[in-house]
């Protein structure tokens, strides 16, 4: 018979199981991971939205910019009815559609009002052009607004409708 003191323990055998920190290090992966895939898979469209409205920002803010310092007369074209917009020059022309279904609510211009339909054409001449420019835009319930500002050519995009 032998006894505790006596016994011999095989030391090369393992546990085969689990540490603490090894079921951390996983537990940390898995609730990594799902943070990064789950908001991409319950998208409402606010994405598009907002993207699509940094996109106008962004060739509004380079027609303005390209007019000042080329010395050239730009033509903006927002077309209501098609969901698109574009630009020309003697030089460059370029024309972008909206995606995603997303469209113009309006566009406010003060000398002409408020436009829901048709296009709207503005010059953009070496200053810019004459007055401020607010485009809403609409996806499902969701509302962006772009206000140009003709005096320095900054452009602002905000949540919701304003104006």
């Amino acid at each position: 018979m032998q006894t505790s003191s006596t016994r011999k323990y095989n030391t090369r055998q393992r546990n085969a199981a689990f540490t603490l920190i090894e079921l951390v290090i996983v537990i940390f992966i898995i609730s990594l991971t799902t943070a990064l895939i789950v908001p991409k898979l319950w998208d409402n469209g606010e994405t598009a939205l907002r993207s699509e409205s940094k996109r106008i920002a962004n060739t509004l803010r380079y027609i303005y910019d390209e007019a000042a310092g080329k010395k050239l007369t730009y033509t903006l074209k927002l077309n209501i009815y098609e969901s698109s917009w574009a630009f020309e020059s003697k030089k460059e022309s370029r024309q972008f559609k909206m995606k995603d279904d997303i469209v113009f609510s309006d566009i406010m211009i003060p000398s002409l009002g408020r436009i829901t339909s048709g296009e709207a054409v503005l010059p953009f001449g070496p200053l810019g052009p004459e007055e401020p420019i607010t485009l809403h835009l609409l996806k499902n319930e969701f509302e962006y607004t772009v206000i140009f500002n003709h005096l320095n050519g900054r452009v602002k995009v905000y949540e919701g409708y304003r104006t």
